[in-house]
């Protein structure tokens, strides 16, 4: 009788793990659909007099988030993969395959309180721009330095911030500049990293993250 008993148990605990991988799947499914929806591109992103929206890739996205987010006049910063191939990149993903996403952070930000060429002279502060495909201790096409603008007007101030770089180093600058193709979210625990865990790594030296906080406060009293 214990036999039938623990047989009986095992069958309706098998029958419930089917159902729920079952699940898992749709899940899954409907997921990856929701994912689709999400992914950003040039078309689909609004600037207007209140808000505009650059992408920056400077290496390994943390640091880079959590120095745009103490710039006064940006309204919010989020982490993801930009401008590779292939649909609904995940981190594991990109850093182990050759997708040609690179890490980056999307810069929304008011235009009316922080100067565009002001985010690209902070941008600088944080990279090497002669380094191709390495920042600090990462290496890899996924680190590459990038400014993606989503707006043809912000082309100019783009282009004038590189002439002006190139002309401090000797060797070639290698920051690419190319309208945002196509942009997915990283995963929810890349957000707001170095906030959560600040003694997290981050090639940027700590003491910037001051500098990005004072650059724009004197235009905002």
């Amino acid at each position: 009788m214990k036999q039938n008993k623990y047989r009986n148990t095992a069958k309706i605990l098998l029958a419930a793990a089917l159902v729920i991988v079952s699940f898992t799947s749709c899940g899954n499914s409907t997921g990856t659909q929701s994912l689709k929806e999400k992914a950003i591109t040039r078309e689909n992103v609004i600037n207007n007099d209140s808000t505009s929206v650059i992408f920056f890739a400077g290496g390994c996205f943390w640091g880079t988030e959590h120095f745009f987010k103490q710039v006064d006049g940006v309204t919010a910063t989020e982490v993801g993969f930009a401008n590779g191939h292939g649909e609904n990149p995940t981190y594991d993903y990109v850093i182990r395959k050759e997708t040609g996403y690179a890490e980056t952070v999307k810069v929304t930000y008011n235009p009316k309180k922080v100067d565009l060429n002001l985010l690209v002279d902070l941008y600088f502060l944080t990279i090497d721009p002669t380094s191709l495909d390495k920042q600090g201790n990462d290496i890899g096409d996924q680190y590459r330095t990038g400014i993606y603008y989503t707006s043809d007007q912000q082309l100019p101030s783009i282009k004038e911030r590189i002439k002006a770089e190139t002309a401090k180093h000797q060797t070639p600058i290698v920051v690419e500049v190319t309208p945002l193709k196509i942009y997915y979210k990283a995963e929810a625990y890349h957000q707001d990293y170095l906030e959560n865990n600040p003694g997290g790594y981050c090639h940027i030296n700590p003491t910037l993250f001051k500098v990005a906080k004072d650059a724009n406060k004197k235009n905002n009293q």
